[in-house]
């Protein structure tokens, strides 16, 4: 049965209730359950409110339109969507009463509901895979592939692995899977499917339009886009595993300054507290962090800070936070984190929790001039992943877990909007969709220090951009590293050759092999914890130094332009970081261009991904190019060979 409703589309069968509507620019949202009525969760689409649809309803078929997309109903509830009059992508059926020329004893329908204890449904959904169709972003994952066609991907968040489920087609669409539930996606050859493990209720999102950028453009009105990035982060950030004391901090700000290398961020790492769940300092080690950063600011540099969501069980919070029910509630056990401590985590989706966590951190630090916070752990890390043993305010985790990144970010970002900050930038090592509204620059986790790693962050990088977060960063060399190995040098420079065109330019790492003794014989505090080996730019050697502290320069001189496309980022969602499809979707061969990147609408940058390479192969879309390296004109539409010493990337400036 097919009916209009509140300029919605509404179609019943089964005990299934099908909902499609007009939200935001050529877009619809599908919404269908087998319960009573529709839940009322926005998730993802917090943007523009509902606009009209055409609706027309033909007795046993219906088509509902919104500008360039448009979506039919038959009969059976199967929906196809069009983009002007070409259908773009189609549900999978294979059943008895499929009119379509598929083998209808398979009995496969396109939205399966299973039910579970607790009257709940494991949901997939399936759509007809197209050959040669091409799918980007979904956030961050640990493989090569810029091009997702063929992957398996979890939906879930782990240390390294960001689910941000923004799929963009090569067809001309894109397609928001809208809710936080745990379960994977697959682009197979022969068949879509998105998989909930626990779900209310079937929840997406598509718009059609004719550039990946007017795509990019109708998702972020609706999810939310980065605000202004601050001018006095866009340089390098310097970071290690871990500065122990407030005198070794400001050591390495004075050496910055006395070789005349501005640092515009340097960060204080985990274990500078007492106890995790305290939020402060061990007034041992850092007796007067005011003092700290007034000195820094004298140099021009910010100063981080990191903020852990565990809290242990001896610290002086965690009493309260769970008489109140601020922690995240195991339904096994009594534990969520074990690394230094026996700890739970507080539950970001509960509102009360993130007040507590923000005027914790405002008192201890925000108080004392640290306006930046480096949230560690926000998937939040479990001990063990097991997503159906964590229950949160606003669900349980395989029904809402995803989501919680994105809460702890809103949990400081609008703590310091409220006490006044304009220049809000913090950094987070997991995200989700609208992650980017609440200044939230993501790094991709604690990786592997190799040529093979930097090519999975390669793609990483990319693919989270054309999810709409467009501040993303690195480890650069690695987390976890040997510096004594053979080849680290080489890894270091294209690293950081790479990073220097990438939203934020970041050094850190465990350095190792460290044997640092520890500062005290505490079971607590800021002297217990190992530290890795040093990480400045002049600590892997002079020959090393001088090429770094080159790059440094070059990323200073080029803030202006970055300036630019940091605003692009926040006024129409364009990320930092372009798939060169994304700037030249005409060029058939930009689409299938896996290996080099556009920095914002100017720069083409093709970095050195492998070990040994001292030349490559480089694209070039038509027009005229300039290496900026020698000054030398190419003429474009073909490849060409071009040389990359050790000491240099490619990059080309379209003129």
């Amino acid at each position: 049965m097919f009916y209009e409703k509140e300029g919605k589309l509404y179609f019943e069968r089964k005990g299934e209730t099908l909902c499609l509507y007009a939200q935001g620019t050529n877009a619809l949202r599908v919404r269908a359950t087998m319960n009573e009525k529709f839940e009322d969760r926005d998730w993802a689409l917090q943007g523009e409110e509902e606009c009209s649809a055409e609706i027309e309803i033909y007795g046993d078929s219906a088509r509902i339109a919104n500008g360039k997309l448009s979506a039919t109903i038959t009969r059976l509830g199967q929906i196809r969507f069009f983009k002007d009059a070409a259908c773009i992508l189609e549900e999978y059926y294979r059943c008895y009463e499929y009119e379509m020329p598929h083998t209808p004893s398979l009995r496969i329908l396109a939205r399966e509901y299973k039910s579970i204890r607790g009257g709940d449904f494991e949901t997939t959904v399936r759509f007809e895979s197209c050959d040669g169709e091409k799918i980007f972003g979904m956030g961050q994952y640990q493989q090569p592939y810029l091009d997702l066609k063929g992957c398996s991907l979890e939906l879930a968040q782990r240390n390294s692995q960001i689910t941000v489920p923004f799929a963009l087609s090569s067809r001309g669409y894109g397609f928001l899977w809208n809710n936080p539930s745990v379960g994977n996606v697959t682009f197979g050859k022969n068949v879509t499917e998105w998989h909930a493990e626990s779900i209310k209720q079937i929840d997406y999102w598509i718009t059609a339009d004719d550039t990946p950028k007017a795509i990019l453009k109708n998702y972020t009105e609706l999810v939310g886009r980065a605000p202004e990035f601050p001018e006095n982060a866009m340089g390098l950030w310097q970071c290690k595993l871990r500065y122990r004391t407030q005198e070794e901090v400001l050591e390495v700000a004075r050496e910055y300054h006395r070789r005349g290398i501005p640092l515009d961020v340097i960060v204080i790492d985990f274990f500078h507290w007492t106890r995790q769940g305290d939020w402060k300092f061990d007034e041992k080690y850092w007796p007067d962090p005011a003092a700290m950063v007034k000195e820094l600011h004298s140099y021009g540099t910010r100063c981080m800070v990191s903020i852990w969501p565990t809290v242990d069980k001896k610290s002086e919070n965690f009493a309260e936070m769970n008489e109140k029910g601020l922690l995240i509630r195991p339904e096994r056990g009594s534990q969520c984190f074990d690394f230094l401590g026996d700890s739970m985590i507080y539950d970001a989706t509960n509102p009360e929790a993130r007040r507590y966590i923000w005027e914790k951190c405002k008192q201890n630090y925000f108080d004392s001039g640290l306006d930046m916070f480096w949230l560690d752990e926000a998937e939040p890390e479990y001990s063990q992943y097991d997503f159906d043993n964590f229950r949160y305010r606003i669900g349980s985790d395989l029904q809402v877990g995803n989501i919680y990144p994105r809460c702890h970010a809103q949990a400081f970002y609008e703590g310091q909007k409220a006490a006044g900050q304009k220049d809000i930038c913090n950094l987070l090592r997991c995200a989700w969709v609208g992650s980017q509204k609440f200044a939230a620059v993501v790094w991709s986790g604690d990786i592997q220090g190799n040529f093979e790693t930097l090519r999975d962050q390669f793609a990483a990088g990319l693919n989270m951009g054309i999810a709409g977060i467009p501040w993303w960063t690195t480890d650069i060399g690695g987390f976890f590293v040997n510096v004594k190995a053979e080849g680290h040098k080489e890894l270091l420079l294209r690293w950081f050759e790479w990073a220097v065109f990438c939203p934020v330019l970041r050094m850190h790492g465990d350095k190792g092999p460290s044997d640092i003794p520890i500062l005290d014989d505490r079971d607590y505090g800021g002297g217990f914890c190992h530290t890795g080996l040093s990480n400045e730019l002049w600590s892997y050697g002079e020959d090393v130094y001088a090429v770094l502290k080159k790059y440094v320069l070059l990323r200073i001189a080029m803030k202006p332009y970055i300036r630019e496309i940091m605003q692009e980022a926040s006024v129409n969602g364009s990320p930092v970081m372009r798939a060169m499809f994304y700037e030249f979707p005409e060029d058939e061969a930009c689409w299938t261009a896996d290996d080099q990147y556009m920095f914002g609408s100017r720069y083409l940058v093709a970095p050195v991904l492998y070990a040994g390479m001292r030349e490559r192969r480089v694209y070039l879309p038509a027009g005229q190019w300039r290496d900026i390296r020698n000054q030398k004109i190419y003429t474009g539409g073909m490849h060409i060979t071009v040389s990359a010493p050790l000491e240099e990337i490619p990059v080309f400036e379209k003129l």
